[in-house]
């Protein structure tokens, strides 16, 4: 039986998984804020700006995701999470700070390319350092924390809009983006007591030192025997490599998976709920302020199902979740798309849009991101991890853009039907091609996939 150091390792896991947390509130935050500082910028009447502002952390995003990987492989996985705890904690205070509108965009370009950076590392630290028996656990607890941070930023929102918050409503926007800086200190702070990936070490030749966290992490036959396993699947290759080996021969079927596993739990439009409750609520019947009050139980739903995921992914494992996530959500927004076109208002649709969170919590939310952590072989992993993710980021940016023209064209009946016929075709594509991970070594999996 595998035994390990159980307190070193959760500290450790929890710590990366911080930028999970900072990803999650800085994501969502703006959406609370949005009332407020495009009155204060006077940009309500200006839907070109307004884009701009809620959509610029998303360019930031797609730059930190394509540079994680070079950059994890050039400076080491620790260096990289303490300089993304840093543009977080800056940014945070930045991003309240300011007064006028081109450097508020700056800042929030910034912040952006922090939650690039700690979409992938996060993860793919984790995977690098938990026993193989606890990895699913552990990398889903990077998807805990993105939820957490999620609701924080949901209900620090509501409680700033709230009637009982009768203080000055000017600054309100500005204490919403401050909030973050309290993790994000905490977080630069308590990653500098982390380790180095102790795989990461041994590709750089830094064999003592590897052993020597190996050791921390399961003792000394537990270090001897990933020592082993990392220099079998090193002996006679390249260590590392970039994105021309890749997408070579070996690497190419991986990588397609990797791609639509990470595509695909943005284009099953679960976050579209998170990005325009307001919108779908309002369209059930909702005013406003039970609108904000709906997302905060998608919110607490969300944060519960993904405790599911945790105790699940390694016991049911990788791909029976993704299957029922997108078998799932696909009969959900069948029924939801026919609510609305009956017209149906009320509980129903609360109730509908909970299960489809939930659905999506204990499923494709936290496991994609322990699949794009192990599956990827470790020559290529931190680039893999990064196209992965840069992948995952275009199909937000696609989602996001595309729902308001489509609820328009199509009704949000006729939308969330599309989104049938896209879960649909998921559960298709990952009941044919996608592998199951669980209780095997990254190593192991290297030599399944690439033969």
């Amino acid at each position: 039986m595998e035994t390990y150091n159980k307190g070193f390792v959760y500290f450790i896991c929890l710590v990366s998984a911080m930028g999970g947390l900072l990803f999650g509130y800085d994501w969502v935050v703006i959406g609370g804020a949005k009332i407020f500082y495009e009155q204060y910028f006077d940009i309500v009447g200006n839907p070109g700006m307004q884009g701009l502002a809620m959509s610029i952390a998303l360019a930031g995003c797609l730059i930190g995701a394509l540079t994680a990987g070079a950059l994890a492989d050039r400076l080491g996985r620790k260096k990289l999470l303490l300089t993304a705890a840093f543009i977080f904690a800056a940014t945070a205070y930045g991003t309240g700070a300011f007064n006028s509108f081109t450097p508020f965009l700056v800042i929030r370009f910034f912040g952006g390319i922090a939650i690039g950076i700690a979409s992938g590392l996060s993860p793919m630290y984790i995977a690098e350092v938990a026993p193989t028996t606890i990895r699913g656990k552990l990398v889903s607890l990077n998807q805990l924390t993105i939820v957490i941070g999620i609701l924080a930023a949901q209900v620090v929102n509501w409680l700033l809009v709230s009637d009982d918050a009768a203080w000055n409503k000017e600054m309100a926007w500005r204490w919403m983006f401050w909030a973050a800086a309290f993790p994000a200190l905490a977080f630069l702070l308590l990653a500098a007591f982390i380790p180095e990936s102790p795989r990461w070490l041994a590709m750089k030749g830094e064999r003592e030192k590897s052993m020597s966290i190996l050791s921390k992490i399961g003792g000394a036959a537990y270090a001897s025997a990933e020592m082993k396993t990392f220099e079998e699947a090193t002996t006679g290759a390249q260590t590392q490599g970039g994105l021309k080996l890749l997408f070579s021969r070996p690497f190419r079927r991986v990588l397609v998976i990797g791609i639509v596993v990470a595509m695909f739990q943005q284009w099953c439009g679960t976050n579209v709920i998170f990005n325009y409750a307001q919108e779908i609520f309002q369209s059930a019947g909702y005013d406003v302020d039970n609108t904000f009050i709906n997302i905060v139980v998608t919110g607490i739903a969300n944060l519960v199902f993904t405790f599911v995921a945790i105790y699940t992914v390694d016991r049911l494992g990788r791909r029976a979740l993704m299957l029922i996530g997108a078998g799932g959500l696909a009969g959900i927004y069948l029924i939801l798309g026919l609510c609305y076109y009956l017209q149906v208002s009320g509980t129903l649709m609360v109730v509908l849009v909970v299960l489809a969170i939930a659905c999506y919590a204990m499923s494709l939310g936290p496991v994609t991101w322990v699949l794009l952590s192990e599956i990827f072989p470790g020559k290529v992993r931190a680039v893999a991890v990064a196209t992965g993710t840069f992948a995952l980021w275009v199909a937000s940016f696609t989602l996001t853009y595309t729902f308001p023209f489509l609820n328009q064209a199509l009704g949000t009946y006729g939308t969330f039907w599309i989104y049938t016929a896209i879960c649909t075709a998921g559960f298709l594509f990952f009941l044919k091609k996608l592998p199951e991970t669980k209780g095997k070594s990254l190593e192991e999996l290297e030599k399944e996939l690439l033969k």
